[in-house]
Order: C-alpha cells, then sequence, then structure tokens
C-alpha cells in the first residue's frame, strides 16, 4: 500500500508535526514499509493462536505487608543532624 502526501501532510497534522518537503517524502516512504509489512501479517493463519495478553509468562510475587520495628518520632529526629524540636531542619531550596 502506498502512501500519499497528503495522508503523510494530514497524519502530521493531527499529530503536531511540521515536516518539510523531504522529510514528507520520507515518511510516506517509511509509513508505505509499515503498512506493506502489516498486510503481511495480516496473511498469516492464526486461528488456534491464543491472544497475547502479556509480553511475559512470568508473574509479580507479592509479599504480604509485615508490620516490623517501628522507628519512634523522637529517636528519629534525634538522629538528624539539624533538628527543631520535632522537625528536622533541611537547607532552603526555594526563594
Amino acid at each position: 500500500m502506498n502512501i500519499d502526501k497528503e495522508t503523510v501532510q494530514h497524519v502530521a497534522t493531527l499529530a503536531r508535526l511540521e515536516l518539510n518537503e523531504k522529510e514528507e517524502t520520507q515518511m510516506a516512504q517509511e509509513m508505505s514499509k509499515i503498512l506493506s509489512w502489516m498486510d503481511k501479517l495480516n496473511k498469516l493463519d492464526t486461528k488456534g493462536v491464543e491472544p497475547l495478553i502479556h509480553m511475559s509468562a512470568e508473574l509479580n510475587v507479592l509479599r504480604q505487608d509485615e508490620q516490623g520495628n517501628i522507628l519512634e518520632h523522637d529517636r528519629a529526629v534525634k538522629n538528624g543532624p539539624k533538628t527543631d524540636s520535632n522537625y528536622f531542619r533541611v537547607p532552603k531550596v526555594i526563594e
């Protein structure tokens, strides 16, 4: 399937792209190659082939959340380099 420059210009407008004459020609050739490749894929017999849902058969194995040792607020603030009563003091980053 061949893509003409009008189609490339229409797609470029939809994608908010600005293409010059050389880029339009190149894009038309590349889009034509993609569509011809898709046409080859459409000719394949895929009867009995399950649709692909995930790229990998591996599943995420998540562990249960478990409550562990909790660092008390007073001890956490005490370990900070600079503190102000119940808070950590950090350098000012916003003017």
